[in-house]
């Protein structure tokens, strides 16, 4: 059996806050998971029921992200934040260092809201992108 543990990209702890507003999907969104989470925020979580599982599937889900994306300089809860609370600033565009779309998100409140909703389906993959690169420029 391998005792191996796996560098952590994703926090537990926020999948647990994120699961407080989780009839929206947030914390599937935060672990990966894009089309559950779409389900969960035009559902309520499935009517509550999934909402509340996912309480006992968090773990399952923070591995499995983990696994799935890459560990880097950028930090995925602190992209994460910034989206879902300051995301119409664009202020999680300017930490993944995408300046002209921060700025463009600046003044449009989020791409007239458009940005923000692509944001939420595809923010793991776009930091695993960047670090994945830089780590293979590290390795270089």
């Amino acid at each position: 059996m391998n005792n191996t543990t796996l560098p952590s990209t994703h926090n537990k702890l926020a999948g647990y806050l994120l699961w407080i507003f989780g009839f929206t999907g947030a914390h599937r969104f935060y672990f990966g998971k894009t089309k559950t989470g779409i389900l969960w925020f035009f559902t309520g979580g499935l009517i509550g029921v999934g909402w509340l599982i996912d309480l006992f599937l968090i773990p399952g889900m923070d591995r499995q992200a983990d696994r799935r994306f890459a560990q880097g300089r950028l930090d995925y809860t602190v992209a994460w934040v910034l989206l879902t609370f300051l995301g119409v600033f664009g202020l999680h565009r300017f930490y993944l260092g995408k300046w002209v779309t921060g700025l463009l998100y600046l003044v449009t409140g989020g791409g007239f809201l458009i940005g923000i909703v692509y944001d939420f389906c595809t923010l793991n993959t776009q930091i695993s992108e960047i670090n994945s690169a830089e780590n293979s420029r590290a390795i270089v």
